[in-house]
């Protein structure tokens, strides 16, 4: 099957795209893939890492208020279907893969346009504008949350709740090697704190002022991964305070083997970006999450929402994120045997592991039905 990708500007909707694409090739091993992205998104770098082809065109996203740049935005969006009509022609793919982002537009519109079977993938609950936008020439509206089945209006009869393909990944890590990468024993639950790639400041500062009082919590080791460019000044910034560092508190820059450290942990302390909840769901892992508020729509709180209301995870706002509300929230989940397994028991019945194999799935039905 040839199949062309597209998605771009976050990891969130680079990775899925890229974990159909592996699925796609370990279905069938004779799969062509193409990606369609942006030079300005981080596709540009990533999938090139990945091994998969790339090509660009040129597209921005739309303001949210009337703007000069809309206009300009609507000419590049044409441009930007005309690109897409010539790469797809070349190409003859069996079927377009869209995972968000505005680069999807113009890629998923051209292909619709040219009788190219289509799939669209939602990673959050409330749907993007792209997507919503979308939704009425795709074939196939994936979603990674059962909530989003009806927020895509009359177009949610094509809608199959499928998971995030990122789940599958996680699934395959060795557990132990987590620890062991990380130089750390087992015989104290590991708590896992990370604010996303390029960490947070707001969870830096939490653990900073909690940091006194961490070494009460005897039967937990905390790995926190600070995100690079807090890295030196956090590390300082421990060191400086009396009494050091606490012995069960580990700093760490950047984990590159993140799905084999998850495989470990015990409690994850997070930002509730989708990908981050398909992996935390896959493996039932209890959650602190702490949505980014910095983020169209506000989407990572309703991401988190639908972890809380199903008894698989604890929420903290960041505006009510504090040393000491942390603290005693990782204390009342981990000193508590039974609420630690029934949030991992509800964090696992939320999880779709086999996500990427439901989509390759949907991707041979459609091709099948064109």
């Amino acid at each position: 099957m040839r199949i062309v990708l597209t998605g771009g500007g976050t990891g969130g909707h680079i990775y899925p795209a890229l974990a159909i694409g592996r699925q796609m090739r370990q279905s069938d091993p004779e799969s062509e893939l193409l990606y369609i992205g942006t030079e300005r998104g981080l596709e540009s770098r990533i999938v090139p890492e990945a091994g998969v082809p790339f090509e660009a065109i040129d597209i921005t996203g739309f303001k949210r208020k009337l703007s000069l740049d809309n206009v300009r935005t609507i000419i590049r969006f044409f441009r930007g279907v005309s690109r897409s009509k010539q790469l797809l022609r070349s190409f003859k793919p069996d079927v377009v893969v869209g995972t968000g982002g505005y680069v999807c537009g113009p890629v998923v519109y051209a292909a619709a346009a040219l009788g190219i079977p289509t799939l669209i993938h939602e990673q959050n609950v409330d749907p993007g504008l792209t997507n919503k936008f979308l939704s009425r020439y795709a074939s196939v509206v994936a979603v990674s949350f059962e909530a989003s089945l009806s927020r895509f209006g009359k177009e949610g009869q094509k809608a199959v709740y499928t998971g995030n393909p990122c789940a599958t990944a996680v699934l395959q890590a060795e557990r132990g090697r987590g620890l062991a990468s990380l130089g750390l024993r087992g015989g104290r639950k590991l708590v896992l704190c990370v604010g996303g790639s390029r960490g947070a400041k707001a969870f830096n500062e939490a653990i900073l002022d909690m940091a006194g009082e961490l070494e009460t919590l005897r039967d937990i080791q905390l790995v926190f991964v600070t995100g690079e460019i807090y890295y030196e000044q956090t590390l300082r910034r421990l060191e400086a305070r009396e009494g050091g560092r606490p012995d069960n508190l580990h700093i760490r820059p950047y984990i590159h083997n993140m799905a084999e450290v998850l495989a470990d942990a015990a409690l994850v302390i997070s930002r509730s970006g989708a990908s981050s909840l398909a992996e935390i769901t896959a493996l039932g892992l209890p959650s602190i999450l702490v949505p980014s508020p910095n983020v169209t729509a506000n989407h990572q709180e309703a991401n988190a929402r639908s972890l809380v209301d199903a008894g698989a995870a604890e929420m903290i706002l960041e505006r009510e994120l504090s040393g000491e509300r942390l603290l005693e929230t990782i204390r009342l989940v981990t000193s508590d045997k039974a609420r630690l397994a029934a949030m991992s028991e509800a964090s696992l019945g939320l999880g779709m592991p086999e996500a990427a194999v439901r989509i390759a799935a949907e991707l041979q039905r459609i091709v099948g039905r064109a």
